[in-house]
């Protein structure tokens, strides 16, 4: 299978640059298995989630990963905070390999290495210096700077666990009042942890799409979850997982595609499971998700779902009726 075979014209300005400011209101593609489409609205979803299903969401949450700095001879230059090393040394992603101190206020700076690592002086206050000084790190697609207002609204109403560096973005479209009225009717709203990585950037670059590797993430599930799964499926019921970062957590686990080690009822580890049309799904039987990226590992993900051409079919039919695209943009339920 090709690269290309996940290609698809997006027009720039079908790019969302912001949220809308009433997160489910968001427009809402519903495809089913069989391809036909229906046009609805986001709040609309909790027509279609039934008494017994079971929603699984991811409760990462974003930090401003994103930290602009002047170089010794006075030169700007950002980074990208990508992974914790040790206590205050990061490996970081920067323009350039430029080793020497990157001043970020008075008081707060680092020393770079090569570009790539940077050593925090005082590692006990960094959490409360990169929330003041840091920007979301929102993706490169949106092609403004990210403010103030993104500290809130590139993070999910239920993120709890930090280590993200980009939002799961399918759970960016549920409010406090929709999932209270999801839950009203008899379904189990469950919570997982996967820290989305610097993967979710990384363009595609081989030709044949088995030769991609995906980079590793950390996720965190409750043995607790794994048995409430088993007995909702067992029921008849379905399991309806929000985003590719809910997704991959469950199945890189129950597919034996990760390293994990289990403590107090939690299991820790992580994956880099790569899921393409092909893959038999162990847990997902429905999914809720943002519009994606031609060529991206996320389309190919779920076009594994119900099937490539079904996919780029609904993907045109997004395109043509305007449909907002990626991380600020609308919505898809694969039923």
């Amino acid at each position: 299978m090709k690269i290309a075979d996940f290609d698809y014209l997006l027009p720039e300005d079908l790019i969302a640059k912001r949220p809308l400011e009433d997160r489910s209101s968001s427009g809402l593609l519903v495809l089913h298995r069989n391809g036909a489409v229906e046009h609805r609205t986001f709040s609309d979803i909790v027509s279609y989630i039934c008494q017994g299903d079971m929603l699984i969401v991811n409760n990462t949450r974003v930090f401003p990963a994103r930290l602009t700095g002047l170089k010794e001879n006075g030169d700007r230059l950002e980074i990208l905070l990508v992974k914790e090393k040790s206590p205050g040394i990061w490996e970081v992603l920067s323009r350039g390999r430029y080793t020497g101190t990157l001043r970020f206020s008075g008081d707060f700076s680092a020393e770079l290495r090569h570009g790539d690592t940077a050593s925090f002086q005082d590692p006990g206050n960094l959490t409360g210096n990169i929330w003041k000084y840091g920007n979301m790190p929102l993706p490169p697609y949106i092609k403004r700077s990210p403010d103030a207002r993104d500290k809130e609204t590139y993070q999910t109403t239920y993120a709890k666990k930090e280590g993200s560096i980009a939002a799961p973005t399918a759970g960016l479209h549920f409010t406090g009042q929709l999932l209270e009225e999801i839950a009203s009717k008899g379904t189990k709203i469950r919570e997982l942890t996967l820290h989305v990585c610097i993967g979710t950037f990384k363009p595609v670059r081989s030709e044949n799409v088995e030769e991609h590797a995906m980079e590793t993430e950390y996720f965190q599930i409750d043995q607790e979850l794994l048995s409430e799964i088993r007995d909702t499926k067992s029921a008849g019921h379905r399991v309806f997982t929000v985003g590719t970062t809910t997704t991959r957590a469950l199945e890189g686990f129950m597919s034996g595609h990760c390293t994990v080690n289990s403590q107090n009822g939690k299991i820790k580890g992580s994956t880099d499971i790569f899921i393409h049309p092909g893959y038999s799904f162990k847990v997902c039987d429905s999914l809720i998700t943002n519009f994606h990226l031609p060529r991206s590992t996320p389309l190919m993900l779920v076009s594994a779902i119900c099937g490539r051409e079904k996919m780029l079919k609904a993907y045109q039919e997004a395109v043509a009726v305007r449909y907002r695209f990626l991380s600020y943009g609308d919505a898809m339920l694969i039923l």
